[in-house]
């Protein structure tokens, strides 16, 4: 596999890092992953933005110049590993870089920033998306500021190990009493037709793919709810669903052994579904 690092291209088993590099010493970074479909980036502008706002967020230096390039270096990452069709995804990594001594506090701002570009296959989870899975809950013990989406990821590893544990097909989080996100996703419940989702806030991160649900349920009449969804509320809902980059609409069909609405993945997600994967082909 061919990546790109540091202003070069070259195998990801030759790429190395510096010991003093403050992503790898204090995880001082963020990162972002872009759907590819048939060599095309779906959503990058959205991505970037995004990417802009948690670099700001931390205060890590990218010029405009470095901005400017890396749609050329997933494109060439693409084409070099093969990746014009089917599916895949980017990972985009940048971190504040290697600075000595090490010290809590920002380096000098002329550090440079540590960049890392991959390009990966990628295959949906099918089954998943047509049957659902079974959710289960965990509490949120993330720090305040999960709208920038840094390289800091312990709780979600360990929330994603209880996952794996209990045999499960998905995670939601839950932050005094309420439902905030997946570890890896956003969360919608359906009560009598309309989407409910927790609000834009430092306890979640604004997911790309949330952002496109928002746009297929105002397309196609159905009303949308910014309001908490509490745990024991969201037991009682017709339809559940986690949505990301990755996991596409995810129905859940059970949280925590008890069974949502029919069991089965529902009219609204179903309609979701077919929105996203539309635009996922044509855009």
């Amino acid at each position: 596999m061919q990546i790109y690092l540091n202003g070069r291209f070259t195998s990801r088993d030759d790429a190395t890092i510096s010991v003093n590099d403050r992503g790898f010493l204090f995880g001082d970074g963020i990162y972002e992953v872009i759907r590819i479909i048939n060599g095309r980036l779906f959503r990058l502008d959205a991505h970037l933005r995004r990417m802009d706002r948690s670099l700001g967020g931390l205060e890590i230096p990218f010029t405009s110049q470095q901005r400017a390039g890396l749609p050329a270096i997933m494109g060439k990452l693409i084409s070099d590993n093969k990746l014009q069709k089917g599916e895949g995804t980017i990972y985009l990594q940048i971190t504040r870089g290697a600075a000595l001594p090490r010290t809590h506090a920002y380096p000098h701002d002329n550090t440079p920033p540590t960049v890392l570009v991959m390009a990966s296959p990628f295959v949906p989870d099918k089954e998943t998306l047509e049957k659902g899975g079974q959710g289960i809950t965990v509490t949120d013990i993330r720090w305040s500021r999960c709208d920038l989406k840094t390289v800091n990821l312990l709780p979600n590893i360990m929330a994603a190990q209880q996952e794996k544990k209990q045999n499960a097909k998905g995670v939601l989080m839950v932050r005094d009493g309420y439902i905030t996100e997946g570890y890896k996703n956003n969360v919608f419940a359906v009560f009598d037709g309309t989407l409910w989702t927790y609000p834009d806030s430092p306890y979640i991160l604004s997911g790309i793919t949330r952002d496109v649900v928002f746009e297929i349920a105002e397309q196609e009449g159905i009303p949308v709810k910014l309001h908490p969804v509490d745990q024991k509320q969201i037991l009682n809902a017709d339809e559940v669903m986690l949505t990301g980059t990755i996991t596409d609409i995810h129905p859940i069909v059970s949280i925590d052994g008890q069974r949502i609405g029919s069991g089965r993945p529902g009219p609204v997600t179903k309609t979701l579904q077919k929105g996203l994967r539309h635009r996922m082909d044509t855009e």
